[in-house]
């Protein structure tokens, strides 16, 4: 008896790592693959999880999966659809338990949410964009920037040719090498065999070794003679006067800041982006062609748009969301409550903030917040306390989350803001917060847990000063008043950046989509570059000079990966110094080795317009 339970447990944990394994295939399923094969493979999962005691289950889901398998190859009907929708309903109205229930409710999510596809491959028996698997890391990169390449480059130690193949699609190599969220990660097929390329590490390398003002920019085009104004200098502006002035325009940047950069300057703690670093890029994007510069102007105030319009051919808006939303309740106008961007741009300026000896408190849980609940930490805080409503509402990097409680943030969750409390002896300060505690409850269609109001007390918690990191907006007012389509803040655009009703006038970045990452940013102003190409008249093409190496087959051994080591979080909480230190040369290669080539390897297509299932 003893025996046979010692067995069954080695067969469970030998299961378990079976399972962890396959959990990395779903996890690293591939970019523009068809949405229906995913779901055959979980409806086929699900059968061999049936006990086989209740008949719905055991041969209802078998059922299903021989309908959906002749909607793939091409071979159903409208009444084929029909009869899946009526026996996944069944299914899950009559199964004995949630393998047969969940099972059946995917399948008829998946009707309702692939619709056409669906409708395709019965109609036309094929999918319906005819797409195809993609390098995964190149798709999900917003700006596409070719990431094996530059990684191959990397490993042969050519760092000025890493750099080079970035700022072909990304004139920030530097800055995107400190905070990037590196979406390019997240269905790297590494995953297959063990973890994921660290692509941000590696690119960091690279920056780290070569500067990127040292490393010589394209040739630009002849001159055309046109001339394009580009308000903002952020990373959406300046990306966007990059590969304009490449292509031979003349680009006028106007910044109501004293100094380029846009939230990269003034939104990220130096601490993460040192500003130093930040210049690299800018001194090479201010050097690659005819770029001129107006800081401390701001449209609206020290020139309209109608005068942007008559004087060139052509207007980019790419502003940032710069200013911090507050709540509106009473007393959020108190002097000791900040929002979370107007503080960071504060600091960032040098106003000095001492918040020694200060309880903080700070509600969100965004990556804004994060930066600056740790910036608080810096400025010598005694506490600093986030409070979100939802486990949900964490949305920044599990990176800074930890970094930040590593640094003394505390952390509480299921907490609901109520209102502020005004100090008794100054009415223009607060003295307390009032939250209410929450009690999960159901799931919502979005996948997010809904909360409602505990039983308990709420309860209130002193506070010294109050950081709001609860969004950002854009300043628009003025462009909707010389006439610029905005809607509820933002500024109304189409994926190609155009304005309706507003000839040569373009718009990307926050100012169209809301608060987002310094890459799409930066996609949108390499959209926008070329689409005002376009506009004028043009169709020019940017050569990057730096060849990629032949890619080699990877013997796919499983290995460890190559993190960035941070200074001790003792250490670091005390100042504003970079907080990431620098891999070593062993690391990186080791890393840079890891990479599968999908852009020569194992990339499948579709075959003759039907799925390759």
């Amino acid at each position: 008896m003893y025996r046979r339970l010692a067995s069954r447990g080695n067969m469970t944990d030998r299961m378990d790592i079976a399972l962890t394994k396959f959990r990395s295939r779903m996890t690293s399923y591939p970019p523009g693959m068809c949405p229906l094969v995913m779901y055959r493979s979980i409806l086929q999962m699900s059968m061999n999880q049936s006990c086989g005691k209740c008949v719905p289950c055991r041969d209802g889901l078998v059922e299903a999966e021989r309908m959906l398998r002749d909607i793939l190859r091409g071979d159903a009907t409208e009444d084929t659809l029909d009869r899946l929708k009526e026996l996944c309903t069944m299914i899950s109205e009559s199964a004995d338990c949630a393998v047969g229930v969940v099972a059946a409710n995917t399948i008829l999510e998946s009707i309702d949410d692939f619709a056409d596809e669906y409708d395709s491959h019965i109609k036309s028996r094929k999918c319906a964009e005819q797409g195809g698997q993609t390098v995964p890391c190149m798709t999900l990169c917003p700006a596409h920037v070719d990431v094996p390449g530059y990684v191959a480059l990397i490993k042969n130690g050519d760092y000025a040719g890493a750099i080079n193949i970035i700022r072909d699609r990304n004139p920030f190599p530097t800055a995107c090498a400190m905070v990037c969220e590196h979406p390019c990660e997240k269905k790297c097929r590494r995953t297959i065999i063990d973890h994921a390329i660290n692509i941000r590490g590696l690119k960091k390398y690279a920056v780290d070794q070569v500067s990127a003002d040292s490393v010589p920019t394209p040739k630009p085009n002849v001159s055309t003679g046109k001339s394009i104004a580009i308000v903002g200098g952020g990373p959406s502006g300046l990306t966007a006067a990059y590969f304009l002035a490449l292509m031979g325009h003349k680009c006028i940047v106007y910044d109501e800041h004293e100094k380029l950069g846009g939230m990269l300057r003034y939104g990220i703690p130096e601490y993460r982006l040192p500003k130093a670093r930040l210049d690299e890029d800018i001194n090479a994007i201010l050097s690659s062609g005819d770029i001129e510069v107006h800081t401390n102007t701001k449209v609206g105030r020290d020139i309209t748009v109608d005068e942007l319009r008559r004087s060139n051919d052509a207007v980019y808006l790419g502003l940032g969301a710069q200013l911090g939303n507050r709540m509106p309740v009473e007393n959020a106008d108190c002097k000791n409550v900040i929002p979370a961007a107007d503080f960071l741009q504060a600091v960032a300026r040098g106003e000095k903030i001492d918040l020694t000896g200060k309880k903080v408190v700070l509600i969100g849980g965004g990556n804004v917040a994060m930066d600056a609940a740790r910036t608080a930490v810096r400025l010598n805080a005694e506490t600093v306390h986030v409070f979100t409503r939802k486990r949900d509402d964490y949305t920044a990097l599990a990176s800074e989350i930890e970094s930040a409680m590593q640094e003394g943030v505390r952390f509480r969750t299921l907490l609901s803001f109520m209102h502020l409390e005004a100090s008794k002896d100054d009415p223009e300060m607060i003295d307390a917060v009032w939250l209410q505690p929450e009690i999960v409850g159901e799931y919502d269609e979005m996948g997010l847990v809904k909360t409602e109001h505990s039983s308990a007390y709420p309860y209130r918690f002193k506070c010294d000063y109050l950081i709001l990191g609860v969004g950002q907006r854009c300043d628009v007012d003025d462009f909707d008043k010389a006439g610029i389509p905005t809607q509820r803040g933002r500024i109304l655009a189409d994926e190609s950046c155009s304005i309706e009703g507003a000839d040569g006038v373009f718009s990307g970045g926050d100012c169209v989509t809301g608060p987002s990452t310094a890459i799409n940013a930066i996609a949108a102003g390499q959209v926008a570059a070329h689409n005002i190409d376009e506009y004028l008249g043009y169709h020019h093409k940017i050569v990057c000079e730096a060849q990629v190496p032949p890619a080699k087959p990877n013997k796919c051994i499983p290995t460890g990966r190559a993190e960035i080591e941070e200074r001790d979080p003792f250490e670091r909480r005390e100042d504003f110094e970079h907080v990431e230190m620098v891999m070593t040369p062993e690391e990186a290669v080791r890393e840079a080795s890891r990479c599968l080539r999908c852009d020569h390897f194992g990339c499948g297509a579709m075959e003759g317009g039907r799925c390759a299932w």
